[in-house]
C-alpha cells in the first residue's frame, strides 16, 4: 500500500487532489473546471424482519410515517453534505430523489438516490450522503420494531459528467 508521501513526488496527474505538496488536507480548486451537467445515482439497502417490513408498509409503525420521514430525511441530508464532509463544496443541487422501495425477499428496504446539478463539480457525495442519512432514519424510526436491523451496501452506482463517467460494471443489488 502506497502512502501519500509516495503520490507528492508522482507527476501531478497521479498526485492527490485533496492533499498539499506537504500531505495536508485541502479543499480542490474548481475554479478553472467546465460548468456541466452532472448527476450521481447511489444505493443502499437497510435489511429487517420481515415483521417489521409488514408493519411499516401497513402503516403501524410506532413512531409514524417511516418511508416519507426517511425520504426528507435523504434530501435535506443531500443538501447538507458540506457542512458533514469536511472538504465537499457547498452546492446549489439541482435535483434530489430518494426512493425507497419495499423488497420482500430482502427483507427491507432498497434506498436508491439520485442528485443532478449544473457545476463545476461533482454529486456523489451528496447522493451517498442522502442514501445514509436515509438509512439511519428508517433504522431510527422502525427501531421499536427490529433493533437487529442491518443498514449494508451503500455504493456509488453511477456518475456522469465532468471529466469521466462511472457506471458499476454489475451491481448485484441493483
Amino acid at each position: 500500500m502506497q502512502n501519500f508521501s509516495d503520490k507528492i513526488d508522482a507527476p501531478p496527474t497521479e498526485r492527490l487532489t485533496h492533499l498539499t505538496d506537504r500531505g495536508e488536507a485541502k479543499m480542490v480548486d474548481v475554479a478553472d473546471k467546465a460548468v456541466t451537467k452532472r448527476t450521481a445515482v447511489a444505493g443502499g439497502q437497510v435489511r429487517m424482519a420481515m415483521s417489521a417490513l409488514e408493519a411499516i408498509l401497513a402503516g403501524n409503525a410506532p413512531k409514524g410515517d417511516v418511508l416519507s420521514t426517511a425520504r426528507i430525511a435523504g434530501i435535506m441530508a443531500a443538501k447538507q453534505t458540506a457542512n458533514l464532509i469536511p472538504l465537499c463544496h457547498p452546492l446549489p443541487l439541482s435535483q434530489v430523489l430518494v426512493d425507497l422501495t419495499p423488497d420482500i425477499e430482502l427483507p427491507g428496504i432498497q434506498i436508491r438516490a439520485t442528485v443532478t446539478i449544473e457545476a463545476k463539480t461533482g454529486v456523489e457525495m451528496e447522493a451517498l450522503t442522502a442514501v445514509s442519512i436515509a438509512a439511519l432514519t428508517l433504522y431510527d424510526m422502525a427501531k421499536a420494531l427490529d433493533k437487529s436491523m442491518q443498514i449494508e451496501a451503500i455504493r456509488l452506482i453511477s456518475k456522469t459528467g465532468g471529466k469521466s463517467d462511472f457506471a458499476r460494471s454489475a451491481d448485484p443489488i441493483g
